[in-house]
């Protein structure tokens, strides 16, 4: 079967409940990052089970804590594209659907103006980093371009990615930092957090939106859906090894040393894994996404599901 059950979902959770749900989490990016408040340099921004460093021998401690630092930068930037193919989605949906449901409306205005705050957010934190560095580090642009080529997909397919991502900050927060006993860097852990909080309605609101697009599609254009989302999901692969390479590139000028070949070929695997597992596998396997993919596609499931394989 190929079609949600919308009222199933109903009976779960609606625009009303998570509009309600949404005004009570209540934060301004200036009580996370500001001259108040910077980042500690001496501390890791991100856990090992996302930055992956510590495998790394061919680097000093200090050389591995100038990766983890780097990677927390291409973090921001990353998610600063993915915010920018989110926001234009969303605001679709909203002209799509008017304001005969104005719960719907108010949720997914909400939702697509929270979007507009995380970029402000990641802005802030990669203003901060570069002011405290020290040395130079090159990311991916303009992010612009890619979210463009990622909208250009149909519609459904770039909101299941939206949709993987959004699972995919839940796991970075709840599986890598809310327990974590690493000692991170108090605003980097504040950063995962508070997205967190607000990104768990999200998931909600998309998922309520996948049942009603799911409904009104035919058959026939399952499979164009799920191409275009693939499509879209080796994309965004190949933008995270470009990172990767990059991230070597900034390492080397930070660490004022030249990389041996066999150094590099082990820091680029190693982080090239890293950049899967994190940006990629983390919401491919999320149980309540695959659920999703299972009711659109059983195959495609299964595809994506051997895709993550693969890459994990």
């Amino acid at each position: 079967m190929h079609l949600f059950d919308l009222l199933m979902v109903m009976q779960t959770f609606t625009y009303e409940s998570v509009w309600r749900d949404s005004q009570k989490v209540n934060w301004r990016v200036d009580d996370l990052i500001g001259p108040d408040k910077p980042l500690d340099f001496t501390k890791r921004f991100l856990p090992e089970s996302l930055a992956r460093v510590e495998e790394l021998t061919c680097l000093n401690p200090k050389e591995q804590l100038i990766l983890n630092h780097i990677r927390g930068n291409s973090y921001l930037h990353l998610f600063v594209l993915v915010e920018a193919f989110i926001i234009p989605m969303v605001l679709d949906q909203v002209k799509r659907m008017g304001y005969e449901n104005i719960f719907a409306a108010q949720a997914l205005l909400g939702f697509a103006e929270e979007e507009g705050k995380h970029i402000h957010l990641f802005q802030q934190f990669a203003k901060a980093f570069e002011q405290g560095f020290g040395s130079p580090c090159l990311c991916i642009s303009p992010p612009e371009k890619i979210a463009a080529a990622i909208l250009d997909r149909h519609p459904l397919g770039v909101l299941l990615l939206t949709l993987q991502f959004e699972w995919t900050t839940q796991s970075h927060y709840l599986e890598s930092v809310r327990n974590n006993n690493e000692d991170l860097d108090p605003r980097f852990c504040d950063l995962l957090k508070y997205h967190w909080l607000e990104e768990a309605q999200h998931t909600r609101l998309d998922t309520l939106l996948v049942c009603e697009l799911t409904q009104v599609l035919e058959p026939s254009m399952i499979e164009q859906v799920m191409e275009d989302y693939l499509k879209a999901v080796h994309l965004l692969h190949n933008t995270l090894m470009q990172q990767a390479q990059l991230d070597l590139q900034s390492l080397e000028q930070a660490i004022g040393r030249s990389l041996s070949p066999p150094e590099r070929d082990t820091i680029l695997a190693g982080q090239e894994q890293a950049y899967r597992w994190g940006f990629l596998c983390a919401g491919l396997t999320h149980p309540n996404f695959i659920g999703v993919l299972g009711n659109l596609s059983p195959s495609y499931k299964t595809r994506v599901t051997e895709l993550a394989k693969t890459w994990s």
